[in-house]
């Protein structure tokens, strides 16, 4: 955690710096800084997504549900980070775009969760 703060404070430090002369450099300074924290985290992440499947696997929890929830969250962060990108460069409409068509995404790829959902509930209830 110590890196990505350090990369952070550096790049914000230097954005402040160099942003009334060059505003265009300062924006690629902060995609690349960004990206490559994305990229320090990938890892970490890739243990995390293996340590859900083994728990899910040892909880015989049907794997369809685990690797669709990790789809909605892998959706969710995605689109968070582009849509953060896309404020940083001053498009914010084109932010909103982005974190509604995430939301649209998560939506779609749910559907098939939701609707497991509802059949369990409706095998639970007792029939008159």
């Amino acid at each position: 955690m110590l890196q990505i703060a350090g990369i952070a404070l550096i790049t914000t430090f230097l954005v402040l710096a160099i942003k009334e002369q060059t505003p265009n450099f300062a924006f690629l300074l902060v995609l690349f800084a960004g990206t490559g924290i994305f990229l320090f985290l990938v890892d970490q992440v890739h243990k995390i997504i293996l340590m859900i499947e083994n728990l899910a696997g040892s909880a015989n929890v049907n794997t369809l549900y685990v690797k669709t929830i990790l789809k909605i969250i892998g959706i969710a962060y995605i689109a968070e980070f582009t849509a953060q990108i896309s404020k940083d460069a001053g498009l914010g409409s084109m932010a909103a775009k982005v974190e509604l068509a995430g939301k649209i995404l998560i939506l779609a790829i749910a559907v098939p969760i939701m609707t497991a959902l509802v059949e369990t509930i409706i095998n639970i209830m007792p029939v008159n």
